[in-house]
């Protein structure tokens, strides 16, 4: 890492280090919202949300004789557009120093896939490509009752369209209800996190934040995540 700072300043490249904090859950509005809170407190930042590219929003216009969505199509479109938040939104702002709240981020799209039934190897494998947060943040709904119903974001636009799911209620509350389980498992899970909890509402905020620093990007150019 010296070497590489040396060199880059050598090219007139300044090495700079942002934060990446992830919130992840079912419900994309309290996604949003505690994304929106954690935004308040950050003096550079922005928030990076589901579909910034636009192609579920492209799906969701798509002529009935294309089918319904399997759960691989939709992590496969789902990789896609966090290619081009991280490309167009993340890195960028990470590069300058900025703060960037990405909501939801990697633990949502996998605890859905991990619920529709896809291997752990592969969703893994499919989402190599993005960094690892500096923190984690998860809305969960609050106790152990019915779940609210979920519509919006990428869980509640899945659920809608996937096959074997769009037409069956029971099946899209058992979606839900597993993508939650497994967002729990997966915050449990990382025992390098500091664990810290918040209650607002029906959902409660619960995260870790990581005990090793971020790493540093080098870029040539800079560009903001837009802030929300």
């Amino acid at each position: 890492m010296a070497r590489a700072g040396r060199n880059g300043a050598m090219n007139g490249v300044r090495t700079v280090t942002g934060t990446l904090i992830a919130v992840d859950g079912v419900d994309a509005p309290a996604v949003l919202a505690q994304a929106r809170d954690s935004l308040a407190s950050v003096t550079r930042g922005g928030i990076s949300r589901w579909d910034a590219s636009g192609v579920f929003q492209e799906l969701a216009v798509a002529e009935a004789a294309a089918g319904a969505p399997s759960a691989r199509t939709l992590l496969l479109l789902y990789a896609a557009d966090l290619a081009f938040r991280l490309r167009w939104q993340i890195r960028p702002a990470l590069a300058d120093g900025r703060t960037v709240i990405a909501a939801p981020y990697v633990d949502t799209a996998t605890a859905f896939g991990r619920a529709a039934g896809l291997p752990a190897g592969w969703i893994a494998n499919l989402f190599r490509f993005a960094p690892r947060p500096g923190e984690r943040r998860f809305v969960h709904p609050r106790g152990r009752g019915p779940q609210p119903a979920i519509t919006d974001g990428f869980v509640g636009f899945s659920c809608a369209r996937m096959a074997g799911a769009s037409a069956d209620a029971r099946a899209r509350r058992r979606l839900i209800a597993e993508t939650i389980a497994y967002l729990r498992k997966f915050q449990v899970a990382s025992g390098k996190f500091r664990k810290f909890q918040v209650a607002s509402g029906k959902f409660q905020v619960e995260g870790r934040k990581s005990q090793v620093g971020n790493r540093k990007s080098r870029v040539r150019s800079r560009k903001s995540a837009p802030r929300d």
